[in-house]
């Protein structure tokens, strides 16, 4: 529920992993913090941190420009603030625009996943992380958003693409309640867009993802798809991306 704001003094100098570290340890030898809480921060330091600085160091300068999924869409203007219809998006973004700061769920799992199911150019979605987070800092920024979020290095940093359907959303967040569309629908124009734009992800990277031992039982349940089902979530997807891309609220 709760997310630390220390990202911004550990990333740019100003605090030490260590002694975040260390404090985080007495918190729990004196009582003050569960071991849960204390084990999982100590090993997002110094597990998941160093080894995205790690692979940072190892893969630069090429690691700049990886774009696996060859993805060519541009930016679209509600990441700027340009209303939307998708509550979510709305949301993260208003936070972003007012805190510089949004949470992990926030990042990866609803303005991330979006920019990868839609095909979003890793260049310009690098620049929108820069630009918009205070604790952005390119050898910590271009990692998670190339790697974690758009899985533009083909797997290098993460097994499996971080994509996801409306359901998703709905289960870590309340973002659907007030939502113009319908989590609960597949297709058609009150549909969630995830749930549609999830699917044609899969459908359009198969090649590349089939063989992905963490999407099997996926591409199984694509496998069971009907001709319709497939037509329609390719249908609402080209609706709603020609709607993007001529600017038209979504």
């Amino acid at each position: 529920m709760y997310h630390s704001h220390i990202s911004f003094y550990i990333n740019c100098g100003l605090l030490l992993p260590l002694e975040c570290i260390k404090a985080a340890q007495k918190s729990y030898l004196d009582g003050k913090a569960p071991l849960n809480a204390v084990e999982g921060f100590i090993r997002q330091i110094i597990g998941w941190r160093e080894y995205v600085r790690g692979i940072y160091w190892l893969k630069m300068p090429g690691y700049e420009t990886e774009n696996y999924f060859k993805a060519k869409r541009a930016l679209p203007a509600l990441f700027w603030g340009s209303d939307t219809q998708m509550n979510c998006l709305r949301q993260c973004v208003k936070e972003t625009k007012e805190n510089a700061y949004a949470h992990h769920i926030q990042r990866l799992m609803v303005l991330g996943n979006f920019a990868l199911i839609a095909g979003i150019d890793p260049d310009e979605v690098n620049e929108w992380y820069m630009i918009v987070y205070a604790d952005a800092y390119q050898w910590v920024e271009l990692p998670n958003v190339t790697g974690m979020i758009l899985f533009a290095d083909g797997g290098l940093l993460a097994s499996k693409p971080y994509a996801a359907s409306g359901a998703y959303i709905n289960k870590m967040s309340d973002y659907c309640k007030g939502c113009r569309y319908k989590v609960s629908k597949k297709n058609g124009p009150d549909a969630c867009p995830f749930n549609y734009l999830y699917w044609d992800f899969l459908i359009r990277n198969e090649d590349k993802l089939r063989s992905n031992p963490r999407l099997g039982m996926i591409y199984r349940s694509l496998e069971r798809m009907g001709k319709e089902k497939v037509t329609a979530v390719q249908d609402d997807s080209q609706r709603f991306f020609k709607a993007l891309e001529s600017n038209e609220k979504v």
